[in-house]
């Protein structure tokens, strides 16, 4: 990913949270004939030994979890918030429109997880994670039933070998710019947007 330096997202903490807060990625890999292959799935992130790992299932019938164990070249990207910057925000006519966003990209090595209890372990995590209200109902549900649904499914894990982060927040403009860009993202009905604010304020040079 092209990323110039003011731009540069490298605070292990932060891309943990960014993910951890935007979680659905899409997972790349190459298919025996070297075109790329895509899948958008929830991804659970842990901290291994200093390593970022990240977890996730396919659907047993999506052919791509074959793809993925011993694969060292593994790209998993998130991106979510992003937002259009209107060029009526700066000061100077002599400018163009441009686009906010935060990216983060994760590149490593599969490998599938094929013991039943550690299978187990994922879907309770996942459910925990997600929907914690619902745990309870989940924990409830029978055992035959839970391990019929289990074996629909591929678990797999990704270690990071290295990880890429962009934040292009308007850095490069001045404050009195930021604050005009900040104040109008703030007020959409549109999300994306009002996070792309909150995320520039926490970013912003002060006025």
């Amino acid at each position: 990913m092209y990323i110039p330096s003011i731009n540069k997202m490298t605070g292990q903490d932060e891309i943990r949270s960014f993910i951890e807060r935007f979680s659905f990625g899409t997972i790349i890999t190459a298919a025996p004939d070297g075109l790329p292959v895509a899948t958008h799935l929830p991804f659970l992130v842990e901290q291994d030994a200093g390593e970022l790992v990240l977890i996730s299932h396919f659907a047993r019938a999506n052919p791509q979890w074959k793809q993925v164990e011993n694969n060292e070249s593994v790209l998993v990207i998130f991106q979510e918030p992003h937002a259009y910057i209107s060029p009526t925000h700066y000061e100077k006519e002599l400018n163009v429109p441009t686009w906010n966003y935060i990216a983060v990209h994760v590149y490593g090595k599969g490998t599938l997880i094929t013991k039943q209890e550690e299978v187990f372990g994922i879907l309770d995590q996942t459910v925990a994670h997600y929907e914690e209200a619902y745990k309870a109902q989940y924990e409830r549900l029978p055992e035959d039933f839970k391990y019929k649904m289990s074996q629909g499914i591929t678990a797999f894990k990704i270690r990071a070998t290295e990880i890429q982060g962009k934040k292009k927040l308007s850095q490069n403009k001045t404050a009195n710019e930021q604050e005009k860009i900040i104040h109008t993202l703030s007020k959409s009905e549109d999300s994306s947007e009002r996070h792309i604010a909150a995320y520039m304020q926490q970013n912003a040079k002060p006025l």
